[in-house]
């Protein structure tokens, strides 16, 4: 069964890093009015959403933990996409508390409100909920791939795929469900690889790896995420998981040293910190589900010139990234 959408979206953390930018993407691309709801918790930023049209796109601020509120808020739309999670490894493992609430009871609410007034969900999670890879292993994560994951934030990610799976099977929930690998690009907060290292050089400091960087991610950038959503949106088939990857698998230090050389550094001016606990081996998906039966792919297929516009989006708003006292992320 096809799983179209008409009208209204509700985009839950809209505010955020790759929320923001689908928000964007279906304005550009669509005729539907989005409602935005995003608690803008330190990761949110109202600043990502100016210049959308007032009478296509609603803010609302406020919890997706808040059932009262997720539940007014669905009988507006025809179509809830899931993007409020906390997702930052490091703070989960600082305190795991928030990841279980958004991940897990935000997840709830949501699931409850579209059970209850029969509207279309679907469910933005991560490659990180398989666990990591050998680096010498050349196979790639399935829809298929069982469950491993490694940190706070993987596991509430885990736990909340398998809610929808759950309420698909047992209350006919109409939902869909991404995992998709790293993502970079504009509007990504500043605590993440890419821009944290990016926004050191600009400020004139020296970026840190963890461990030996031998570390790899399958990146992608953030507007071809973006599009496989909506894609997922239009055409996937309900009940179904997709996986979304560009295969762009690079190492963070071959990340680290491309950034440098693009910012015209020397590929060798970072230094080495201690590396997390649990720090994940390698990330890689197989994406050809998505490719083969909804016939979506990646435009932004070289990583280096799309490195290079995400440096050149944060040399260029730094107002965003670093506000002046008078500017307000809410």
């Amino acid at each position: 069964m096809s799983a179209a959408v008409q009208g209204a979206i509700l985009v839950t953390g809209g505010a955020g890093f790759i929320g923001s930018n689908f928000v964007h993407h279906a304005i550009l691309h669509t005729d539907q009015r989005v409602i935005v709801v995003d608690k803008l918790s330190y990761a949110g930023n109202r600043a990502s959403l100016r210049g959308l049209p007032d009478d296509r796109v609603e803010f609302v601020r406020g919890d997706i933990c808040d059932r009262a509120l997720v539940n007014e808020l669905v009988t507006r739309v025809d179509a809830v996409v899931n993007f409020a999670a906390e997702s930052h490894n490091d703070n989960s493992l600082a305190d795991p508390e928030p990841f279980i609430s958004t991940n897990l009871a935000g997840t709830f609410a949501l699931l409850e409100a579209v059970r209850a007034h029969d509207v279309r969900y679907h469910h933005i999670s991560t490659d990180e909920v398989f666990g990591d890879l050998a680096l010498d292993d050349p196979g790639r994560f399935t829809e298929d791939s069982p469950y491993r994951p490694s940190s706070p934030y993987s596991a509430s990610k885990a736990g909340s795929d398998h809610l929808v799976r759950a309420w698909v099977r047992s209350f006919g929930v109409r939902a869909t469900i991404s995992n998709c690998s790293n993502n970079y690009g504009p509007r990504q907060h500043i605590e993440k690889f890419i821009p944290h290292q990016i926004t050191a050089i600009l400020d004139g400091g020296r970026p840190g790896l963890y461990g030996d960087g031998r570390n790899v991610r399958d990146w992608i950038h953030v507007d071809d995420h973006c599009a496989a959503v909506l894609r997922i949106l239009e055409s996937g088939q309900l009940g179904q998981t997709y996986l979304v990857g560009a295969d762009g698998e690079h190492t963070n230090k071959e990340v680290m040293e491309l950034i440098l050389r693009l910012m015209d550094r020397p590929v060798d001016a970072y230094d080495l910190v201690d590396d997390r606990p649990g720090h994940d081996l390698r990330y890689a998906l197989d994406a050809s589900k998505l490719r083969d039966e909804l016939g979506w792919r990646p435009r932004h297929a070289d990583f280096e010139a799309g490195l290079c516009e995400t440096i050149g989006w944060y040399r260029d708003n730094r107002q965003w990234w670093r506000p002046s006292p008078e500017d307000s992320r809410v």
